[in-house]
C-alpha cells in the first residue's frame, strides 16, 4: 500500500495540479490542432503556411515525390510548427504530470494513464477533470480528519481537570 502524502507537502501539490492543469489544456489543444494538421495533410493533401506567396494564412498542396510526401509552399510551415510545438510542450507535460503523481504517491499505472493524455486525443481533458476532482477531494477529507483529530484531542485536554487558581491571600502586617 502506497504511503499517503504529507501534509507539509498539500501547498506544494495545490501547486503542482494547477501547473497539470494548465499544462493538460493546452497539451490537449496542441494535440486537437496536431489531429487537424494530419488530417489536412495526409486525407486532403493539404499544408498550412503564415505568409510567403500565398498570403498571410493559405494552404498549399502536397505533393508525392520519390522521396516521399513534400509541400510545394513557402513561408513558415505552420504545420510542421503545430508538430514540433507540440512535441516539445509534451515534455513539459510529463514533468507537470510526474511531479502530480509523485507528491501524491499514486501507483505507475496512474502515471502511464497521465502520459497517455498527451498523445491520445481529447483524453487529457478528461484526465485534467478526473485528476483535480481526486486531488482535491483527497486534501479537503485529508484535511478535515487533520481537523477533527486535532479537535479531539484539543477537547479532551479541555476536559481534564486543572487545578483551582490560588487564592490571594491578604496581607496581614
Amino acid at each position: 500500500m502506497p504511503r499517503a502524502p504529507k501534509l507539509a507537502s498539500f501547498p506544494a501539490i495545490r501547486g503542482a495540479l494547477r501547473f497539470y492543469q494548465i499544462c493538460s489544456i493546452i497539451t490537449g489543444t496542441m494535440l486537437l490542432l496536431l489531429v487537424a494538421e494530419m488530417i489536412a495533410k495526409y486525407a486532403l493533401g493539404y499544408e498550412l503556411f503564415l505568409g510567403g506567396s500565398g498570403g498571410f494564412l493559405w494552404f498549399a498542396p502536397v505533393v508525392e515525390t520519390a522521396s516521399g510526401l513534400e509541400s510545394t509552399g513557402d513561408g513558415f510551415n505552420l504545420s510542421l510548427g503545430i508538430l514540433v510545438a507540440h512535441g516539445w510542450f509534451y515534455v513539459v507535460y510529463l514533468i507537470s504530470c510526474f511531479r502530480v503523481w509523485s507528491l501524491m504517491r499514486w501507483n505507475l499505472l496512474r502515471l502511464a494513464m497521465l502520459a497517455a493524455g498527451g498523445i491520445v486525443p481529447l483524453l487529457s481533458f478528461f484526465m485534467e477533470a478526473r485528476v483535480a476532482h481526486d486531488v482535491k477531494t483527497y486534501l479537503s477529507e485529508r484535511e478535515a480528519a487533520e481537523l477533527h483529530s486535532h479537535s479531539e484531542h484539543s477537547s479532551a485536554a479541555d476536559s481534564l481537570p486543572t487545578p483551582a487558581p490560588a487564592m490571594p491571600t491578604e496581607n496581614k502586617r
